[in-house]
């Protein structure tokens, strides 16, 4: 049996993230995957949004269509790279490959005696979470660049009117640094 590990922050799981799954999923090069959920202590950000736990939701009900058996798996942030692929493993079920584009994740998990498969980028102008965070914020079409699994996980936990609002208090944030001074009521 061998069992794949691919890790993203998800913030949100999007069609990218979805067409690298069903990839793995294709290949068969893999039994099973694992999915780590990256900084899974942060939320409430307009850069990382969503919680652990709803992103754990957008994960497990948009890879259900796939016949893969899938894991998802929280891990914290540890700003030590030199330790990073330990404390992943510590935090997985054993895994044999990983799956990365990121330039620092290849190169600590090779260094760590783990193949790493790369693959092409999908779309990577349009999927990207940065852009579709910011859609959701300005209140422009996204939901096309995300799986439906996705966007109904976000209505139930009311995950666009947060990152409206985070945004919001985000700017007035700095204004206030900028300015030194309160806006008045």
């Amino acid at each position: 049996m061998t069992r794949g590990f691919y890790i993203g922050r998800f913030q949100p799981y999007h069609n990218g993230h979805h067409t690298m799954v069903e990839r793995i999923a294709a290949d068969g090069e893999v039994d099973e995957l694992v999915l780590g959920i990256g900084s899974a202590g942060d939320s409430h950000t307009v850069h990382d949004p969503f919680t652990a736990g709803e992103r754990i939701m957008m994960v497990n009900k948009a890879v259900a269509e796939f016949d893969l058996p899938t894991y998802v798996v929280p891990i914290e942030d540890l700003d030590r790279h030199s330790v990073w692929v330990s404390h992943v493993q510590s935090m997985c079920p054993n895994f044999d490959l990983a799956y990365s584009n990121n330039p620092l994740v290849v190169q600590l998990f090779e260094e760590a005696g783990i193949e790493v498969r790369q693959s092409r980028m999908f779309d990577r102008e349009r999927l990207e979470g940065s852009e579709i965070r910011e859609r959701i914020i300005e209140g422009d079409q996204w939901r096309d660049r995300v799986p439906d699994a996705v966007v109904e996980v976000l209505e139930e936990c009311n995950g666009v009117e947060r990152l409206r609002t985070i945004s919001q208090s985000d700017v007035v944030e700095r204004w206030e640094a900028k300015t030194n001074d309160r806006p008045s009521d």
